[in-house]
């Protein structure tokens, strides 16, 4: 335990520590329950089905609730952000990815820069903390909001004033006493883009995403047929989908992530139609090993690829 520093002076050798391992943003909440509007709010979203095939998004409530039941003993909630915008892009005439899926899988780079952090955190605190990274019932976006990152927008994505939403988004509980940033209200204003141009209609009130319209779930988390409606909206898209992202006048600040492991593959790059429809599982296995694109699994990207030339022989015509 370091006793000889305040703790706001730990919070800031934190900080600083984070952005030395590599993180573009780094906060701090207390944890507390998450605010009863909010936890109603998820609940009905459940209940009327939103979820779509994402069942899992029900389970442990109680934890998703009180981060304190995860990880008994945590008193602050340390959050941080990777910046993954692209510095290239894919032909648009290609089949197209989210670019979140255009380097490495997010979980790992997320993960190992988290356990870096970890190990500097537990020399202050004495205890190894619960490092979180999209794999545990924990609302990041709520808590990145809390912690000072940024704000929810009416896209349900956390924007970070000045640099955009193209983040990934992680967490480590621990049981030091820091104190908080200041958390972060909406500034979306009377700016509604994202709901006017979302193709399906999928943002369907402020911050309320149905996932059943979303192309981002249908294309990746679905998978039995993805329902006609939602198909002949999917337009050149294969995996996800950055609509929402991409019209919301923050990203205009955007710029391209300095973190190699998210440098765009340049097979992924590559990849047009000819050589999606030569796609063997072997290849897919090969080019998507280390990808977050292998969570959809080959028969999922050929569903999509089908769907993808069914669109574009609609727009010939």
């Amino acid at each position: 335990m370091d006793s000889c520093s305040t703790p706001f002076e730990q919070r800031e050798k934190i900080r600083v520590e984070a952005l030395r391992i590599g993180f573009d943003a780094c906060g701090f909440a207390r944890i507390d329950e998450v605010e009863p509007g909010m936890r109603e709010a998820y609940r009905r979203w459940l209940d009327e089905g939103r979820q779509a095939q994402m069942d899992y998004l029900g389970n442990y409530l109680d934890l998703r609730e009180n981060p304190r039941r995860l990880y008994p003993g945590a008193q602050t909630m340390i959050c941080v952000a990777l910046n993954y915008y692209p510095t290239c892009f894919q032909p648009r005439e290609n089949p197209q990815f989210a670019y979140y899926a255009y380097g490495q899988d997010y979980h790992e780079v997320m993960r190992r820069k988290l356990r870096q952090l970890a190990v500097f955190v537990a020399a202050l605190s004495g205890d190894e903390g619960r490092v979180c990274c999209d794999t545990a019932p924990v609302r990041e976006r709520y808590w990145a909001a809390r912690a000072g990152l940024g704000f929810i927008g009416k896209n349900g994505q956390l924007i970070i004033p000045g640099q955009g939403s193209f983040f990934f988004l992680g967490e480590l509980l621990t049981s030091l006493e820091l104190p908080p940033d200041d958390p972060q209200s909406s500034r979306c204003g009377d700016c509604s883009h994202c709901m006017e141009q979302c193709p399906t209609g999928a943002i369907v009130a402020p911050g309320v995403i149905d996932a059943r319209l979303c192309i981002s779930c249908q294309t990746i988390e679905n998978r039995g047929d993805i329902s006609p409606f939602v198909a002949d909206r999917m337009g050149n898209r294969v995996y996800g989908c950055d609509t929402c992202q991409a019209c919301c006048p923050w990203n205009r600040q955007a710029i391209p992530s300095p973190h190699p492991e998210f440098a765009p593959d340049e097979e992924l790059l590559a990849l047009d139609a000819d050589r999606f429809e030569a796609m063997t599982p072997e290849d897919f296995g090969r080019l998507f090993r280390r990808s977050a694109v292998k969570r959809a699994k080959y028969a999922g990207l050929r569903r999509n690829f089908e769907i993808w030339k069914k669109n574009r022989a609609h727009k010939e015509e």
